[in-house]
């Protein structure tokens, strides 16, 4: 990709977002269009993670990283804090990769 292809969508993603507040025009949404909005965020971060553990280039990969990933999961759920779900994720991948 080159820099004139960045500049450009850039600066179509700032375009965008600043067109935002004119389509609206100070009229608000309905409740369960912001609540589905506010799940937007959680959905790609979700999908990120989810592509980064088992992408392989053409192929899925399931090693070591997708039980990490459910214990992290597993954690989230029960609240845990954050460096106690990143640590216990990594030392779970890290001893599946030991036994391995």
């Amino acid at each position: 990709m080159s820099w004139t292809a960045l500049l450009l969508l850039a600066a179509a993603a700032w375009a965008m977002k600043a067109a935002g507040p004119l389509v609206l025009g100070g009229r608000t949404l309905r409740p369960d269009v912001e609540a589905a909005l506010g799940l937007v965020p959680v959905a790609l971060l979700g999908a990120l993670i989810l592509v980064q553990t088992v992408d392989g280039g053409e192929r899925l990969v399931l090693d070591a990283r997708v039980p990490a990933l459910g214990v992290a999961a597993l954690l989230v759920w029960r609240r845990a804090p954050f460096l106690v779900v990143v640590l216990v994720a990594a030392a779970t991948a890290a001893t599946l990769r030991a036994i391995a």
